[in-house]
């Protein structure tokens, strides 16, 4: 190895870090972001839920159900450097697909559900900001009902919490009243009954959905977080072993010329 090899290396993993510390703020910033929306959403559903309560109350006995094909939406990553994130999510829609359509969101997880022979009927790739979420919520829920029929909806998708993620299933549409729910007076109304609650059940779903896109968005770049920290303990450790290598190598150089001066000094006496 030339004395020029450590340095040049180093500086390359040095760049490397750099990379690697932006993709953590990159991800970090959004997570943050997404956590605050994520609350927003959950406030507004709890609202929707009430009214749904209520609409129900008017309804001479359950709702209906959805008796179309099941739809399952699966949310994936949409991009690289996440570890195992794809992975699990589809290990869990195989254990338990259960039968249905499989609408799978994330271009990376598409790419993996394809090595693993996972067709779903429709793909789409998450959007980049948090912001654009609602408005993709109402896409998915465009391609799911598509056929214009109601049909029953889940979701898989991973959960960020403690430092690690846990893959979800969730049933959203139908509702399934809790069966200790007080019960509540019919409200007045100009609708139907039965069309209102399917209204409002429509809109609950929406605000749902978005909260598992979300909440899949939060999980996606906290699993990023995780797998850039790793990165960056490992650069840290080989940029500590070349520096060391290069203040040695560099020791060598200055003694050898020490050596090489002490005896011409000796020659020439």
């Amino acid at each position: 190895m030339s004395e020029a090899d450590p340095g040049s290396r180093i500086e390359g993993i040095r760049q490397l870090g750099n990379v690697v510390r932006a993709m953590t703020g990159i991800a970090g910033a959004r997570a943050r972001t997404a956590r605050a929306q994520i609350a927003a959403v959950e406030g507004y559903a709890d609202t929707l839920g009430d009214a749904l309560a209520q609409a129900m109350a008017g309804l001479a006995g359950d709702a209906p159900p959805a008796p179309g094909r099941p739809a399952v939406v699966v949310f994936c990553a949409e991009q690289g450097f996440v570890g195992g994130f794809s992975e699990r999510v589809l290990e869990a829609v195989e254990a338990d697909r259960a039968g249905g359509d499989l609408f799978l969101i994330g271009s990376r997880g598409a790419a993996i559900a394809a090595g693993r022979g996972l067709v779903p009927v429709w793909s789409a790739a998450m959007p980049a900001r948090s912001a654009s979420l609602p408005q993709f919520a109402d896409q998915v829920l465009a391609a799911v009902f598509a056929q214009g029929d109601l049909r029953p909806v889940s979701v898989v998708h991973t959960v960020w919490a403690r430092g690690q993620g846990r893959v979800e299933r969730l049933a959203l549409f139908p509702l399934v009243a809790a069966s200790d729910a007080p019960e509540r007076a019919a409200p007045l109304a100009n609708l139907p009954a039965a069309d209102l609650a399917t209204s409002l059940s429509l809109d609950r779903l929406h605000a749902l959905m978005t909260r598992a896109a979300l909440r899949a968005f939060v999980a996606e770049n906290e699993a990023r977080m995780a797998a850039m920290a790793a990165a960056s303990r490992q650069i840290d450790e080989e940029l500590a072993v070349l520096e060391a290598l290069a203040r040695r190598m560099r020791q060598e150089a200055i003694t050898s010329e020490i050596i090489e001066i002490a005896a011409g000094a000796m020659a020439g006496r």
